[in-house]
């Protein structure tokens, strides 16, 4: 049996959106006091993409965290105070910390990415206190509005944009095995994979949209189908402090090798989607090509911390994984990953 419940929301898309019609959206939701979440990053152009708004921005966050630890959830709830809408432009921490508002405060949010991280689609939201991140599905966070615009992520540092799409990456592969999957989520899945390779080796505007457009699409997959192993993982290593798009980068590659033998789909899938027969070395090649470290030790998990990643890990993993992934076989996994095998 197989279910499909689609999300609410609408995606606006295309070269220099952000620049013309971020105003008329902002104006479609009603909003006239927007509490805006932004990074110190790119200050100049969220300037410049605020400025129509005009004095409807009646506060601005910049204290964005990866991970979205508490107090940072905390601090921006605070700076909400009078707000009737949320407008987040960045990447996938500034979006987590729109979603912290909205989980308490029930505000729309209108998200604005400049990266890869495809959290701007799905209703799921993550804080971490004390090295444990929690994650929730809630359809509060899910933004009400998506405006993507490719002038905005052409500019990104290679290293970061390929990490942010491998990160996307992510999301479209585990869709393929994860608990809800369905015959809708993995057609998508399918045709983000194509995008994001194309997006990987091309470069330019032409690029970004691939990417942008992948995504958008991983995100959408990865919203209806739930979270597997792969990212149950990468939320514990998140919670210990490792970088976000970095860790899935990573770990991608390794957890496609380990449960490939029993997703027999999701191989064939890959396979047509990167032209490969053998999409695991296809997906080892792609990321090798970016430069993104081949360990998790690179990314500075100690060895001392491999017990308690699997340990934590092994409390949360779907129960139905397409291979065995009890403690031993975990560990067997997270080893292999921290040296980059």
């Amino acid at each position: 049996m197989h279910t499909y419940e689609a999300l609410p929301g609408r995606v606006v898309f295309g070269a220099g959106v952000a620049r013309t019609e971020l105003a008329a959206e902002v104006d479609r939701l009603g909003a006239r006091a927007v509490l805006l979440i932004a990074s110190t990053r790119d200050a100049e152009r969220v300037r410049a993409l605020a400025a129509p708004l005009g004095d409807r921005v009646a506060a601005t966050f910049t204290d964005v965290r990866e991970h979205v630890p508490v107090a940072t959830a905390e601090a921006a709830r605070a700076a909400a105070a009078g707000a009737d809408a949320v407008l987040a432009i960045g990447g996938g921490s500034t979006i987590g910390a729109a979603k912290a508002v909205a989980l308490t405060t029930r505000l729309p949010v209108l998200a604005v990415p400049t990266t890869y991280a495809g959290s701007e689609v799905t209703p799921i939201w993550g804080l971490s206190e004390d090295g444990v991140k929690t994650t929730g599905v809630d359809l509060a966070v899910l933004p009400r509005t998506v405006v993507y615009d490719p002038e905005l992520t052409v500019s990104l540092p290679e290293g970061l944009a390929a990490a942010s799409a491998l990160n996307a990456m992510a999301h479209c592969v585990e869709a393929f095995w994860a608990p809800r999957r369905n015959p809708v989520s993995s057609v998508i899945a399918e045709e983000a994979v194509r995008s994001l390779a194309a997006g990987l080796s091309g470069s330019g505007l032409a690029a970004a949209t691939d990417l942008l457009r992948g995504a958008w699409l991983a995100g959408t997959a990865f919203a209806v189908a739930g979270s597997g192993l792969h990212h149950k993982l990468a939320h514990v290593l998140g919670g210990l402090g490792l970088p976000h798009a970095r860790t899935h980068a990573v770990l991608l590659p390794h957890v496609l090798a380990f449960t490939a033998p029993g997703a027999p789909e999701a191989v064939e899938r890959l396979g047509r989607a990167l032209g490969t027969a053998d999409p695991v070395a296809g997906l080892r090649a792609l990321v090798a090509g970016t430069g993104v470290p081949g360990g998790l030790r690179a990314l500075g998990l100690r060895a001392d911390q491999l017990a308690t990643v699997v340990e934590r890990t092994a409390a949360v993993v779907p129960p139905d994984h397409p291979v065995p992934a009890g403690r031993a076989e975990l560990t067997a996994l997270v080893e292999t990953a921290w040296e980059g095998e």
